[in-house]
């Protein structure tokens, strides 16, 4: 265990101690004697009562659910240059199935 030099500062010395940290902070001496004032005076806030509790035994754990698909934020749009001035613009969460039979009656006209 090892003993720790504690300074008590009384009378004015404990003011000079004051005044250097309000000059360090950049306010004035006063202002900061204000502030002690007035913390000194309000009320300690009072803390909510008591509420009381009953322990009971846990409940057994729910079935397990499947997570629901998580929604897309933002769908964007991809568009596919097929030439000759023709392009297909589609969602890019498209069923690529379908989307690859779109792609087979487009180029066969």
């Amino acid at each position: 265990m090892t003993k720790q030099h504690i300074e008590v500062i009384t009378s004015v010395e404990r003011r000079r101690v004051v005044s250097d940290v309000a000059r360090s902070a950049g306010i004035h001496v006063s202002q900061l004697f204000r502030w002690r004032k007035e913390l000194c005076q309000m009320s300690a806030p009072s803390l909510p009562p008591f509420v009381p509790i009953e322990v009971v035994t846990a409940l057994p754990p729910p079935d397990p659910v499947e997570p629901a698909p998580r929604a897309r934020k933002k769908t964007s749009i991809v568009t596919i240059e097929l030439g000759r001035g023709r392009r297909i613009r589609v969602d890019s969460d498209v069923d690529t199935e379908a989307l690859g039979r779109i792609l087979d009656v487009v180029e066969r006209r």
